[in-house]
């Protein structure tokens, strides 16, 4: 049985024969194309040399294209935990929680663009006047239909709702939104986000600074109030 070639034992000659007849193998292993060394005196050589340079440049602007993108990430992410914070001293500079709680509104709809809003608590809070955002007492003893099951998990669900889901959180003019984020906020209540645009709260994205505002809130309402 013959002995297999090597590597090493492979004439040149063969070698470049078989480049000569697969001109496309560089296309094929683009990292080889970059490791390889020619004289550039050589015949050919400048093509090759041409070849490396370019895919040289197309790595790099993906990387650039890449460090761009985390770039503004992070951008996004400072600003954003700029409004949370904003939102955060809002509440808890109010010396009531109804004010507290009204601010917590104002800021979420200016700072965070969210259209609708329902509060949702699960108790009594006389303290609390009457507001078109909040549902508490009777009427909100238990999350409702369809929403306690999204929450049992105890973290921020975001993503679409049925429209008899809507309706039952947010009332009549919930059929405008498109997506929606619900909040848990312990065993006090939920508090309930809507946009009318559709990739407002999509499903799967991150819940860290959805998690901050329901940590806020929850630590707001469970705060010994005094009333200026």
């Amino acid at each position: 049985m013959a002995d297999s070639l090597t590597p090493l034992q492979i004439p040149a000659a063969a070698v470049a024969e078989y480049l000569e007849q697969h001109l496309d193998f560089l296309a094929d292993y683009p990292e080889l194309a970059q490791r390889l060394r020619l004289p550039r005196e050589q015949d050919g050589a400048a093509s090759l040399v041409a070849y490396q340079l370019q895919a040289l440049r197309e790595r790099n602007q993906s990387l650039q294209q890449q460090l761009t993108e985390l770039t503004q990430i992070a951008a996004d992410n400072e600003d954003l935990m700029e409004r949370v914070q904003r939102l955060t001293l809002a509440v808890f500079e109010a010396r009531a929680l109804d004010v507290g709680l009204g601010r917590l509104v104002a800021r979420l709809g200016e700072d965070f663009q969210v259209e609708q809003l329902k509060l949702w608590l699960f108790g009594e809070f006389p303290q609390l006047g009457t507001h078109e955002w909040l549902r508490s007492g009777a009427e909100a003893t238990t999350p409702p239909t369809g929403v306690a099951e999204l929450l049992a998990a105890g973290e921020p669900w975001s993503g679409r709702l049925a429209p008899e889901r809507l309706a039952e959180l947010f009332g009549p003019t919930g059929s405008r939104l498109r997506s929606v984020a619900l909040l848990p906020l312990g065993q006090i209540g939920v508090l309930a986000l809507g946009s009318e645009n559709a990739d407002r709260f999509q499903p799967g994205m991150g819940t860290i600074f959805l998690g901050m505002i329901a940590a806020a809130v929850t630590v707001a309402l469970n705060r010994d109030w005094l009333d200026a």
